[in-house]
């Protein structure tokens, strides 16, 4: 079995440490654009562009399913990609779980970046999902990209500044950014509140993973035979390792420890 994954950086990092705890002999391609990124500034039109060509350097090493492993992405680029490679290849998504966060029934906050937060498509999701429960929606200036360049500093300062807008009775917190998995137990740090409920964070890299498990009819198997391969794809040229931020992260860590790099023939 092989799994693809894209992002324009290092978000996609999360699914894919999923991916590889629910099934360690699966092969793993990732399709990164760091030539194209931040896909977020970018019009619908050009982001669509350059995540089918991210996603298309990913197809042609067949192979069974193709996880986008970033919001911004799956909301402007689910349709194209998916007319594109389906039913060859079936292409998931990544949406917040904002779901199962209002489930719980406490406040929730959505962490984003700004370019989400208030947008038509987050606010869809809010009324379709969330509309007994009050939510706030927090813009992330500059988190995504301070996690993607692994800097501290400015991983603090984004931290602490959408902590200050989140009110002191949350409950519960949906990471609406891929990128933003990578560094949740900082925020959850950030978010002690005098609240007698625990806080709860939701991200997304779990489902993903189980939902492209499910789509190929396979079942988890985590006591597997760490066999399988990984293949980085840098805008389209393969790559021996990843980014160097990754390593930062411990799921980027992961990955080499569990698989080998893979040379596509």
């Amino acid at each position: 079995m092989k799994i693809a994954l894209m992002d324009s950086g290092i978000g996609l990092l999360a699914a894919t440490a999923a991916v590889r705890r629910l099934r360690p002999d699966a092969d793993l391609v990732l399709s990164l654009d760091p030539d194209g990124m931040p896909w977020g500034p970018r019009t619908s039109e050009d982001l669509t562009r350059r995540a089918l060509a991210v996603a298309e350097a990913a197809a042609a090493h067949r192979p069974d399913a193709l996880i986008i492993g970033c919001n911004t992405a799956t909301v402007h680029a689910l349709p194209t990609l998916r007319a594109r490679l389906e039913p060859g290849i079936p292409v998931i998504g990544t949406v917040p779980a904002i779901k199962p966060a209002a489930a719980g029934g406490g406040p929730v906050a959505i962490w984003a970046t700004p370019a989400t937060t208030g947008s038509a498509y987050q606010r869809g999701l809010i009324e379709a999902f969330a509309g007994d429960v009050r939510v706030t929606e927090v813009p992330c200036w500059g988190l995504a990209e301070a996690v993607e360049h692994a800097d501290e500093t400015a991983i603090d300062a984004a931290v602490a500044a959408a902590a200050r807008l989140t009110p002191d009775d949350v409950t519960t917190v949906v990471l609406g950014c891929t990128h933003y998995e990578l560094v949740a137990e900082r925020i959850r740090t950030s978010l002690r509140r005098p609240v007698a409920a625990p806080l709860v964070l939701h991200g997304s890299a779990g489902a993903v993973a189980a939902q492209a498990l499910r789509r190929l009819g396979e079942q988890p198997a985590p006591e597997a035979p760490a066999e399988g391969t990984l293949t980085v794809l840098l805008s389209g040229r393969e790559s021996g390792r990843l980014p160097e931020a990754a390593l930062h992260y411990a799921e980027g860590r992961l990955l080499p420890l569990v698989g080998s790099v893979a040379d596509h023939r």
